[in-house]
């Protein structure tokens, strides 16, 4: 008897208005396509309900709660309590994304570093996974995990991993997984390539970052999580296994880390 193809899409964003008109069209395409576990990621805190919402929706959609350095200035008033009390619900499996995001600078980076670190807070206390957003702030980044880590332990994710080999190096290090997306597949993204080939297969995850950075042959399209299939067969490739090794390894790495999603039974 073959076992059903099994993927987990790790971070999508199912709650923003490019899907709202087809949301149950790209859920059973990702289902078609042996995508059959999904997480819709926070990006503020006074959204989380529309958030909530499609993950209620869905038996196979959960969700995160958080708020993003892009929207730090503006939910500076989110308590690490507050995320704690949201985060009860049973379809809420992480925290975040949070993180830092200098490329932009769309928040303060103080203000971005305080929402982070409440976050790590609430990731510590409620012991959910926190994920991570990184993007041009690597000596930040490696400096506050380094400093949180050192506080307490609290599971996490370099989620959409862009950076450089250092800060992964350090996550690894210090805990944490990291997950790549359509930007493996790019054809001037050897670097991320290189890394993920040093990522040790025990703390990697996939994702599509859905609605954007949609895989090859895809990109410059809306990216859905059916897509997902393309970036792990890319990393399939880089790591020297097969497609439906990288779908095992990833899919049980995704329930190791995200512990309160249920296991179905071929990962229990």
């Amino acid at each position: 008897m073959t076992t059903p193809k099994f993927l987990v899409d790790s971070h999508c964003h199912l709650d923003f208005p490019d899907f709202a008109d087809e949301l149950d069209n790209i859920v059973a395409r990702a289902e078609e396509a042996g995508v059959r576990c999904m997480v819709t990621i926070c990006t503020r805190v006074k959204k989380f309900s529309q958030v909530l919402a499609v993950a209620d929706r869905f038996a196979q959609v959960y969700c995160s709660v958080g708020t993003h350095p892009h929207n730090a200035a503006e939910e500076l008033d989110v308590t690490v309590e507050q995320l704690v009390e949201l985060s009860v619900h049973p379809n809420v499996v992480a925290i975040g994304e949070a993180g830092l995001d200098y490329h932009y600078d769309k928040s303060p980076r103080a203000d971005q570093a305080e929402g982070f670190r409440n976050h790590i807070a609430a990731s510590r206390i409620t012991g959910l996974p926190l994920v991570v957003h990184a993007r041009s702030a690597d000596q930040d980044m490696m400096d506050i995990l380094s400093e949180e880590t050192a506080t307490g332990f609290f599971p996490a994710i370099l989620h959409c991993f862009s950076s450089g080999p250092e800060l992964a190096r350090k996550g690894v290090e210090l805990g944490l997984y990291v997950s790549f997306s359509g930007i493996l597949t790019f054809k001037n993204s050897q670097e991320i390539r290189d890394i993920a080939g040093d990522v040790p297969l025990d703390r990697l995850l996939v994702e599509t970052d859905a609605p954007y950075l949609a895989p090859m042959p895809m990109r410059g399209k809306r990216n859905e999580p059916s897509f997902v299939v393309n970036t792990a067969r890319v990393l399939a490739e880089v790591k020297g296994v097969s497609e439906a090794e990288i779908h095992r390894i990833t899919s049980e790495n995704f329930f190791r880390l995200f512990a309160k999603v249920p296991k179905p039974e071929q990962f229990a």
